[in-house]
């Protein structure tokens, strides 16, 4: 098994790598364009955007430059909480197409649940699906009430559940949940913004195996069986995160990874933001 050839089954018949790129806060065109290019050359294929992120534009000029095969490339893109809404959404959607230069994206996620349009939005997603414009639909930072919620007007539930997930906030329950209903969890900020790297557990397994404690974590995340998104703009730093097909965490190993929980998140709380309509 390889990064390349690494894909999870999606609860609709679709396929997603399990190992993808974020783009979050990679700007610049010239950066955009060299950070995608070394990712896809180290294996990558899936690449994560969002119109919050400010950079789709980029994400689709590089790729066209780069000429890489739209049928190769998974592309994710979400929805912000200003354009939430039934015709905000679709009009949001077809803006975003626009500026990827595709005809459609694999994922399109909701970003962040909020009261306002909770049902409308994904009612919008539900159409952009049966459109063509949307292969598959999903949800990021959806919490198990939320999904809950949505599932009592939702025609279909959502195929991906993407959210905060690292060793220092494993939401054990809520991955069981996600397993149960056939969603797939994806984590952002699966390396907790660098906040667990120099846990001394980590150093000491990643030594035992010759790697990186940056790799622990995300080979604990690939043996959990979620989706996860690395994001970096360094080349040896972007093949190194995908460096971690040769080498097997024990269950011992595993486990002392699930101690370090500690509930810490480095983003924002999913119920507030739900609260508030935007994230406070």
């Amino acid at each position: 098994m390889n990064i390349k050839d690494n894909w999870l089954e999606l609860a609709d018949g679709n396929k997603m790598p399990q190992e993808g790129f974020g783009l979050y806060k990679v700007d610049g065109q010239e950066t955009m364009t060299n950070t995608i290019k070394d990712a896809y050359m180290a294996g990558y294929r899936l690449f994560d955007t969002a119109q919050l992120y400010g950079n789709e534009a980029e994400v689709g000029t590089a790729l066209k430059d780069l000429q890489l095969p739209r049928n190769e490339i998974f592309l994710t893109t979400k929805v912000a909480e200003e354009n939430q809404g039934y015709e905000q959404t679709i009009k949001s959607v077809k803006a975003s197409l626009t500026k990827l230069q595709t005809d459609y994206v694999d994922l399109l996620l909701v970003h962040w649940p909020i009261q306002r349009a909770f049902f409308e939005t994904w009612r919008a997603f539900e159409d952009l699906k049966s459109a063509g414009l949307a292969k598959s639909i999903g949800v990021s930072n959806y919490q198990m009430i939320h999904l809950q919620y949505l599932a009592t007007k939702a025609h279909e539930l959502p195929v991906v559940d993407q959210i905060e997930l690292h060793p220092l906030l494993t939401q054990k329950p809520l991955l069981k949940f996600n397993r149960d209903h056939r969603i797939i969890t994806q984590a952002w900020s699966p390396l907790g913004r660098g906040a667990v790297l120099g846990e001394e557990v980590l150093k000491k397994i990643a030594a035992a195996h010759g790697k990186s404690p940056a790799q622990v974590i995300l080979r604990w995340h690939l043996q959990n069986g979620v989706s996860f998104i690395p994001k970096s703009i360094h080349a040896a730093r972007i093949a190194q995160n995908a460096d971690i097909y040769d080498f097997k965490l024990s269950e011992s190993e595993m486990q002392q990874i699930d101690a370090l929980n500690n509930y810490q998140r480095t983003g924002r709380e999913p119920e507030l933001t739900y609260e508030y309509n935007r994230q406070y």
